[in-house]
C-alpha cells in the first residue's frame, strides 16, 4: 500500500476532481473555436507534457497500489486501465470507475479503500482527456464515446462490469448504456451531468473563463471552488495533475448532449442515482423528480448536505450504498 497524506488533504482534492469537471466539459467548445488543425487530443509540448506527467506520479501516491495496469486497445486509441484487487476473492462482477473530464484515476484515492471491501476495482483514464490513455482516432459523436468504451470493457476479461461515473463520468456510463450496452451489469450515477437536466445558467457562465487554457491558474481555481460551495481546493497532488492537465492538454472531442427521454427509458439495467442537493451545476431537485420518472424502477437517493463534490465529502456514505445495490446482483 503506497503511503497516504492526511484526511484534510483528500477531502481538498476530491473537491477539485469533483468541480473541474464541468470546466473542461465546456471546453471543448473553446477549443474547437479556436481551430486547432489536430483531429485529437494533444499536449502543447514535450515540456508542458513532462510537467503532467510529473504531477500525475505524485497524485497517483496516493492510491492503493494497483495490482495490474493494463494499457487496451481501440480502434479510437489505447486506453490505459488499473486494476486493484477486492478484499475478497469472488468472481462477482467488478466496478468500472468513470471520472470526470480532465481528472484522471488518481481523483479515487479516497473512494478505493472503501469500494474495495465490496468488489474488485478498475480505474480508467478517459479517451481524449490528460492522462494516461492516448486516442489516436476522433471522436466526435454520443456513439463514439460509447464505441470507445465497449471496445475497452470487451478488451477486459470480465464477462459483465458494473459502472459508477462521477459527474461527466456519469453521461459517460448512460450514454454507453443507451448505445452499447451488452456489458454493463449496472450503473452507479455520482451527481451527473446532463443526464436528467441540463446544466445550470451559473454554471455555464462561469465556467468560460476557466475554459482558457492562457488565462491565470487563479480563475480556474476560483470556478473548481464554487463548484464545491466555497471549498478551498489549492495545494493538494490532484490539484497540481489537473491544473497540469488543463494547461498542458487541447481536448479535441464532441461536446456531451443530454440523454433523450426515449434513451433513458429504455435502459435495462438496475440504475442508483445519488445527487448532491446543494449541486451548483444544476437544479437537483428537478434532476431527481425526472429521474424517478423516466427509470421508475431505479433507486434514486439525494444528499442533502453534499455540494457537486459529492464524492470526497461523502465517500463512506457513498460506499455503503454501492454495497447495498451491489449486494442482489452478480
Amino acid at each position: 500500500m503506497r503511503a497516504r497524506v492526511p484526511r484534510i488533504r483528500h477531502r481538498r482534492r476530491w473537491i477539485v476532481g469533483g468541480g473541474v469537471a464541468l470546466v473542461t466539459t465546456l471546453a471543448v467548445a473553446a477549443g474547437v473555436a479556436l481551430h486547432h488543425p489536430a483531429p485529437v487530443g494533444y499536449y502543447v509540448s514535450a515540456r508542458a507534457q513532462d510537467r503532467f506527467l510529473r504531477a500525475y506520479e505524485r497524485a497517483m501516491a496516493d492510491l492503493p497500489q494497483p495490482d495490474r495496469t493494463l494499457d487496451v486497445r481501440t480502434s479510437y486509441g489505447v486506453v490505459r486501465v488499473y486494476h486493484f484487487a477486492g478484499a475478497d476473492s469472488s468472481p462477482a462482477a467488478p466496478l468500472l470507475l468513470l471520472p470526470g473530464r480532465a481528472a484522471p484515476s488518481p481523483v479515487w484515492a479516497d473512494n478505493l479503500p472503501l469500494l474495495l471491501r465490496t468488489r474488485s476495482v478498475y480505474t480508467v483514464d478517459l479517451l481524449g482527456e490528460p492522462g494516461m490513455s492516448v486516442q489516436q482516432r476522433p471522436i466526435g459523436s454520443a456513439r463514439d464515446h460509447a464505441q470507445w468504451l465497449h471496445e475497452l470493457m470487451r478488451g477486459l476479461p470480465d464477462e459483465r462490469l458494473h459502472l459508477l461515473g462521477l459527474s461527466i463520468g456519469g453521461w459517460t456510463a448512460m450514454n454507453l448504456v443507451a448505445h452499447r450496452p451488452e456489458k454493463v451489469a449496472s450503473v452507479v450515477l455520482l451527481d451527473p451531468v446532463l443526464v436528467f437536466t441540463d446544466l445550470s445558467p451559473a454554471a455555464i457562465v462561469r465556467s468560460i473563463p476557466a475554459s482558457v487554457r492562457w488565462f491565470p491558474r487563479s480563475w480556474r481555481d476560483d470556478f473548481a471552488s464554487w463548484t464545491a460551495n466555497g471549498a478551498p481546493v489549492e495545494d493538494v497532488p490532484v490539484a497540481e495533475m489537473i491544473e497540469a492537465g488543463m494547461q498542458s492538454y487541447v481536448l479535441k472531442l464532441s461536446a456531451p448532449e443530454r440523454l433523450t427521454d426515449e434513451q433513458l427509458a429504455g435502459v435495462r439495467v438496475p440504475v442508483l442515482t445519488l445527487l448532491a442537493s446543494r449541486s451548483r451545476m444544476h437544479d437537483t431537485a428537478a434532476g431527481a423528480a425526472h429521474a424517478r420518472r423516466v427509470l421508475p424502477h431505479a433507486a434514486v437517493k439525494v444528499y442533502p448536505e453534499a455540494s457537486h463534490a459529492i464524492n470526497g465529502e461523502h465517500p463512506e456514505q457513498i460506499a455503503a450504498d454501492v454495497a447495498a445495490h451491489l449486494a442482489p446482483l452478480p
